[in-house]
């Protein structure tokens, strides 16, 4: 494989660990979003604060690593999807920041509209960004986007574009669903479980059926991506996906739900990297090969080997953080921590 192709692989696995982590992120604000009024919703709202609070922030490193590998690697695809659909990926980056702002300042503010107002904004924009960043992946599936394509609402709402949001959507909400059933488990909330395991398996039904709709949609509207998930390794990886579909749904009607949230992540990373394999050898089909928008030989190689630092020295410290919240080490202050302050502990 060439270093283009090296750092292709690299730029797909990159996507895929935003889906999974980013996702989970968007899923809660969307269920934080349908939980209801403010006294039906407490519970599934304080549920939600408690989970995301410790790891919130250190999901965006994957999508910062995104963007780095995209400009630097592939300087033309880059210019080429922000020129063409500058509007559905900005707005997607003022989603991001809104949701961010939104869920940072809710909690803290006293006042009731306050928080309502703050809530909504965080539950607004984790509904719309996943959607934006969806239509332009269907955008760039579906070829419409090219080296010299004007910007344009052609290429990123068309049919193709259209199911890819709402797919990117319902799998967030469904990372959401499966990774708070398992959070409420961790905080004893019996009742939280079996309202998120419903959900889960709600929204899960949901995205296979979307998912085959998609396909179809595919077949006539995106005929690359068609031919790369129905042939080869694109195959494979969807066969994977379907049974890890059927594996999620088993392990969420169990009464513990245990191992549900990495039969869940292999779920969606599998459909991401058999999206970006059916592509090949395509960074957009039929307009861009990976190798007519790979940037210069030596700027692949030290790109390469930046990765490679990455690997060892962050990628395993936020593997390490995820495992500490997964297992409960990590808590985020109460407002009876924050009042206390630095006071000193009784009988010290």
């Amino acid at each position: 494989m060439t270093a283009a192709g090296v750092v292709a692989a690299v730029l797909l696995l990159a996507v895929a660990a935003y889906t999974c982590a980013g996702g989970t992120d968007y899923g809660a604000g969307f269920w934080d979003l349908t939980a209801g009024g403010a006294e039906r919703g407490k519970r599934p709202r304080w549920l939600i604060d408690h989970a995301m609070a410790p790891v919130w922030e250190v999901n965006n490193v994957w999508l910062i690593f995104v963007l780095v590998i995209m400009w630097t690697g592939f300087p033309e695809f880059f210019q080429t999807v922000f020129s063409s659909m500058w509007l559905p990926l900005a707005l997607a980056v003022i989603g991001i920041v809104l949701r961010g702002a939104g869920f940072a300042l809710r909690k803290p503010t006293r006042r009731i509209a306050g928080r309502r107002v703050y809530g909504a904004v965080f539950a607004i924009a984790s509904l719309l960004t996943p959607f934006f960043l969806g239509a332009a992946a269907g955008g760039i599936a579906s070829g419409r986007v090219g080296p010299g394509t004007e910007p344009t609402a052609h290429a990123w709402f068309n049919p193709t574009s259209v199911f890819f949001g709402l797919l990117a959507v319902v799998g967030t909400a469904l990372l959401g669903a499966v990774f708070l059933a398992a959070d409420a488990v961790r905080y004893e909330a019996p009742d939280l479980h079996a309202y998120f395991r419903r959900r889960a398996l709600a929204t899960l039904a949901a995205f296979a059926v979307l998912g085959a709709v998609t396909l179809v949609v595919a077949h006539a509207d995106a005929p690359h991506l068609w031919h790369g998930l129905t042939h080869g390794a694109g195959l494979a990886l969807l066969v994977l996906a379907v049974l890890a579909t059927l594996v999620t749904a088993w392990l969420l009607l169990r009464t513990s739900g245990a191992w549900s949230r990495p039969a869940a992540v292999v779920l969606m990373a599998s459909a991401v990297i058999a999206w970006g394999v059916a592509q090949r050898p395509y960074l957009i089909p039929g307009r861009l090969t990976v190798a007519e928008a790979a940037g210069a030989p030596s700027t692949l190689h030290w790109l390469l080997i930046v990765t490679v630092v990455a690997a060892v020295l962050v990628f395993p410290a936020v593997a390490f953080l995820y495992r500490l919240d997964t297992r409960g080490t990590l808590e985020p202050l109460t407002d009876a921590d924050l009042r206390r302050g630095g006071d000193p502990e009784p009988g010290a």
